[in-house]
């Protein structure tokens, strides 16, 4: 099954005209022809068949057969991670938290963080191709990029952690959570959070969590958080 992306596409649709440049796609790469099944996604839950009508590599279309609601999971992830140094590692996080769950994301900038330059549209890009590699029908939310201290002040509801590396009491990430709850677990930059970033969250109810006992990179930080957290919600 290979997925393709439609945003505007809703149930109440009958037919869809592809992009030039998927069309291409579809019939000079994939070599797909008039009366072929194609699987579409609207990002927001729904999953579309379709059949091709007119296989024009300039101007694709399909007629839906069917659509579907994919259920939605039972809790809500949302990572707020400082972008990393290295640009690729913050991309990587992206694609496997998509793949892994993830319904939002937040780039966060730090007093320790040394990347400033967020380039939404390709991160978003990121996003779309990894929601199609896994066969999901949600696309996580990409939210604008955010300081540290405008992001704490701001109202958060549900299990609240930031994950730090400092010497103080700090509970395994696995114990504080639960199944079925909206989560949003904060990861600084390579620098870690400053001490004071650290208080300022506790003072807004988050709770500190530790990953492990060893020492991980931004992205890998996430990325363990992410898969802790979808394994409690699969027991």
């Amino acid at each position: 099954m290979q997925l393709f992306f439609n945003s505007e596409l809703s149930q109440d649709k009958d037919q869809i005209q592809f992009s030039k440049e998927e069309s291409k796609h579809i019939v000079r790469v994939l070599r797909k022809s008039v009366g072929d099944i194609l699987f579409i996604t609207n990002g927001k839950g729904n999953l579309f068949t379709s059949e091709i009508i007119s296989a024009d590599q300039k101007k694709c279309i399909a007629n839906i057969i069917s659509s579907e609601s994919k259920p939605k999971r039972d809790y809500s992830l949302h990572m707020v991670v400082a972008p990393t140094k290295i640009n690729d590692r913050y991309e990587w996080f992206l694609e496997k938290a998509t793949e892994i769950g993830v319904d939002s994301i937040t780039p966060i900038y730090c007093e320790n963080s040394e990347r400033r330059v967020i380039k939404t549209e390709r991160y978003e890009k990121i996003l779309l191709s990894a929601m199609k590699q896994s066969l999901s029908c949600y696309l996580p939310k990409l939210n604008k990029a955010i300081s540290y201290n405008d992001f704490i002040s701001s109202k958060h509801e549900g299990i609240l952690c930031i994950a730090h590396c400092e010497d103080s009491n700090k509970m395994s990430l696995k114990k504080e959570i639960k199944p079925n709850q909206n989560i949003t677990i904060l990861i600084g930059p390579e620098g870690d959070f400053s001490v004071r970033e650290i208080e300022l969250a506790i003072e807004a109810n988050f709770l500190p969590v530790t990953l492990g006992t060893t020492r991980l990179r931004t992205e890998t930080a996430a990325i363990v958080a992410c898969h802790t957290v979808a394994l409690i919600n699969e027991l």
